[in-house]
């Protein structure tokens, strides 16, 4: 007696521009076949896993944000702020920080990327404790709508033990490129992590390009998202090192995190009882697995490069007079640099005078008994 059709079902048929196989061919029946329900099974290899990985991410660089603003005070450290309403939460100076943000030398506090700490001090973990900092709200805002636009969906598609890897690998190769190029400013930003996201999606769209079923509309949300966040990264305190840095680590890394098995190895694997394949499959094509190899490799050996330029305190901009521009453009509004103030100061009386050792410039304030975080603070304004 001939066995009832069986069909391949996932979660969902068609999400986000992806289409997952969903039925299989079976073989002529020599009688017609009862009218019995089909059996659905799940696939594992396309389940859809529940999102809370790249939330959390959010979540934890919303927090992170909050308690440098806290660690900041402005109002105490600084003799202008911007939005005081906001008390100790307001921000510096726009010419200190367009983005709305805390100083640098509160950055520095919380964990900034300072190459010569991370070369002459060793604290290597300033590659990882930067990709949560943000040096404002408008680069809070840009990165984390990317990350949950992007995020999201693969988290969804992929669970959150790969993209969680993703992004925190991706994070340590922004900070790598970073570090080779910025060698006297600090920085900070989930943007690497981000464009490591953003890198993988373009690695999952080669490596699976027959399941997307809107392939140019995909790629075109993924080019405005980049140019929206390269944008951004003209302006200080925001890098674009770590931007290219992530997207290249995250490029490879989705060649090897984010591949899925041929359709027709799924429909070999999943088959009904009885079912005989004419030709048995492999798991992946063969550009699948070559793709696979050459970026592991690729990743070991850029690493592992980039980690002993850096400890051997390598300057890239030596080979590249231009590049620093791809980090940040000067203006009359605001200065690229990013690096600590400092200022030799007097007081005499209610006068304080102060005098920026980077630029010369003199500065006389009304500003009686002033502490020294308050020095900082206006050495900060004077020497910008």
């Amino acid at each position: 007696m001939a066995a009832a059709a069986t069909q391949l079902r996932v979660n969902s048929r068609r999400h986000h521009n992806v289409v997952h196989p969903v039925d299989i061919e079976t073989p002529p029946l020599t009688s017609p076949a009862p009218s019995t329900p089909p059996v659905y099974r799940e696939i594992k290899h396309f389940k859809k896993w529940v999102v809370w990985l790249i939330p959390s991410f959010v979540i934890a660089n919303v927090i992170m944000f909050i308690i440098t603003m806290y660690v900041n005070n402005c109002p105490k450290n600084s003799i202008s702020c911007i939005a005081t309403f906001l008390g100790r939460f307001s921000f510096q100076p726009f010419k200190e920080n367009p983005l709305l943000g805390p100083s640098s030398s509160t950055l520095q506090k919380m964990g900034a990327l300072d190459v010569s700490k991370v070369v002459d001090d060793h604290q290597g973990w300033l590659l990882i404790t930067c990709n949560w900092l943000h040096a404002g709200v408008f680069h809070l805002l840009a990165n984390m709508l990317s990350l949950l636009v992007i995020g999201y969906r693969l988290e969804q598609e992929f669970g959150f033990v790969r993209i969680g890897l993703l992004y925190v690998i991706s994070g340590l190769g922004g900070s790598l490129l970073s570090s080779l190029f910025i060698q006297s400013n600090i920085s900070v930003g989930a943007s690497g992590a981000l464009f490591g996201l953003l890198g993988a999606m373009l690695s999952e769209l080669i490596t699976n390009w027959t399941i997307y079923s809107s392939k140019f509309g995909a790629l075109f949300t993924l080019l405005v998202i980049i140019a929206i966040n390269l944008a951004v990264g003209i302006l200080p305190h925001v890098d674009n090192f770590a931007h290219i840095g992530g997207f290249l680590s995250g490029f490879f890394l989705g060649f090897v995190f984010l591949i899925r098995p041929q359709f027709g190895w799924v429909n070999q694997r999943y088959s009904p009882p009885g079912y005989a394949s004419s030709q048995a499959k492999s798991k992946f094509k063969t550009y699948q697995c070559i793709l696979w190899v050459l970026s592991l490799v690729i990743l070991i050996v850029g690493f592992t490069v980039g980690l002993v330029m850096l400890l051997r305190g390598v300057d890239a901009n030596k080979h590249c007079s231009w590049c620093h521009y791809l980090s940040c453009v000067p203006t009359s509004r605001w200065s690229c640099k990013t690096d600590p103030a400092y200022c030799s100061s007097t007081q005499t009386g209610d006068q304080l005078y102060l005098t920026c050792s980077s630029n010369g410039k003199n500065g006389t304030y009304t500003y009686p008994n002033a502490s020294s975080s308050q020095i900082q603070g206006l050495c900060s304004q004077l020497c910008s």
